[in-house]
């Protein structure tokens, strides 16, 4: 069953993997936003009748919109399911806004909220393996892609600079993340076409929201695009039924006043100063880690990938990887990924 599915779904090629049936279930649990404790939720994906502890890793997915489309909702394989048929234990948050908090605006591209969901998660997880007698490793990996990637980067930070979690990261795989978002600012400044111009709406509204700047959107877009978002991000509608009510060119999205402040050193130093503090400026990763990148993506650039990787090695990093994945874009970049990370994680 597993092996068609997978074959259905575009993973046929993970077959010879598929070694164990699966047990899901839907963990709620609690973590916090903007200060107070709320329930979020996620899938734990366990092997069923396998002999020895199974590894665990936590697998962050990219982008969504629409609330149906959150993992623990079950709509479609994410590709990470199929680990647990693997002998892995797969954690599969939703993420603060979606299933269980699907009431709150998704904090996107916020380090620490995005942090908080995962680590929160992975630490209630050890409930589940109680209740249902489900054996457990010490070993802990950090898988992700897109949005995802710069997710297990913002874990992996939380749980190696914060002891008081008492977890361990064995090692994180991260592709096509997101990591400087002053470097995608930049690119947006400089007025290129945009071809995904959902993404930038949902950042702008994320940080106004998650760090309660009531500022009304008219501020930062024009109409009838400031009118409409609140309708189009309301959890109805996916990325590309956004994309076709808005703009690829962020000078017509994004109101004269504001574009006109982007371009200026000492104006919109707020969002500017959010994004510096989003972006992974101040920390090198201490477990062993790989970053991928697809060397056409034209939604997140490789060079975010590239600079992020040789900032890490100026500050020290040792356990370190760069891995392109050539002639590949920001969609078609995800499979080749992990079949690198499956044998890799096989390492360790």
């Amino acid at each position: 069953m597993l092996r068609q599915l997978a074959t259905e779904q575009g993973y046929g090629t993970y077959g010879n993997e598929i070694k164990y049936g699966v047990s899901v279930y839907k963990l709620i649990y609690a973590t916090t936003y903007q200060g107070r404790e709320i329930h979020a939720s996620g899938l734990v994906c366990v092997p069923q009748q396998m002999a020895t502890p199974a590894p665990v890793i936590s697998a962050q997915h990219g982008t969504i919109f629409a609330h149906q489309d959150a993992p623990s909702n079950f709509q479609d394989m994410s590709g990470f399911e199929l680990f647990a048929s693997a002998g892995y234990i797969m954690l599969i948050p939703d993420y603060i806004g979606f299933g269980a908090s699907e009431n709150i605006l998704h904090p996107y591209y916020d380090q620490k909220h995005s942090a908080l969901a995962v680590v929160d998660m992975i630490k209630a997880a050890e409930a589940v393996y109680k209740k249902y007698e489900v054996l457990a490793s010490d070993k802990l990996f950090l898988v992700g892609y897109s949005e995802g990637g710069y997710v297990t980067l913002a874990a992996q930070k939380e749980i190696e600079t914060n002891p008081a979690h008492g977890l361990k990261v064995t090692a994180a795989a991260a592709g096509a993340g997101g990591y400087d978002l002053t470097e995608m600012l930049g690119n947006i400044k400089s007025g290129q076409p945009y071809s995904y111009p959902a993404y930038l709406a949902y950042v702008l509204q994320a940080y106004n929201t998650t760090n309660n700047w009531q500022r009304p959107l008219s501020d930062f877009f024009r109409e009838p695009y400031a009118t409409k978002l609140p309708g189009l991000f309301d959890g109805s509608k996916g990325g590309s039924a956004i994309n076709q009510e808005l703009t690829t060119d962020p000078r017509q999205l994004f109101s004269e006043q504001f574009y006109a402040d982007l371009q200026h050193a000492q104006k919109e130093l707020t969002l500017k100063q959010a994004l510096q503090a989003n972006s992974f400026h101040n920390w090198v990763p201490q477990s062993p880690t790989r970053l991928y990148h697809g060397t056409t993506d034209n939604i997140v650039p490789f060079s975010n990938s590239r600079q992020t990787y040789e900032m890490f090695l100026d500050k020290g990093a040792g356990q370190l990887e760069f891995i392109p994945i050539e002639g590949k874009g920001h969609g078609s970049a995800f499979e080749p990924m992990l079949q690198s990370v499956v044998p890799w994680i096989q390492q360790f």
